[in-house]
């Protein structure tokens, strides 16, 4: 990620999937927070292949 448009590209991908209530992508330090509906089950490999998606990305689930 290069700028703060990086970053609104990447939340703006996350937040379209199904049981994404808010995604929030800190540039600086190369992270997004993901917050899910209550109940929701996402499979991480899906947040990644969004992220992904979003440009010329690579991402990883934290631990």
């Amino acid at each position: 990620m290069h700028c703060n448009s990086c970053g609104l590209l990447i939340d703006d991908e996350l937040e379209e999937l199904a049981g994404v209530r808010s995604a929030t992508t800190d540039v600086r330090a190369g992270r997004s927070v993901v917050r899910l509906e209550e109940g929701a089950d996402v499979d991480p490999a899906v947040l990644v292949a969004a992220v992904e998606a979003a440009g010329d990305y690579t991402a990883r689930t934290a631990g």
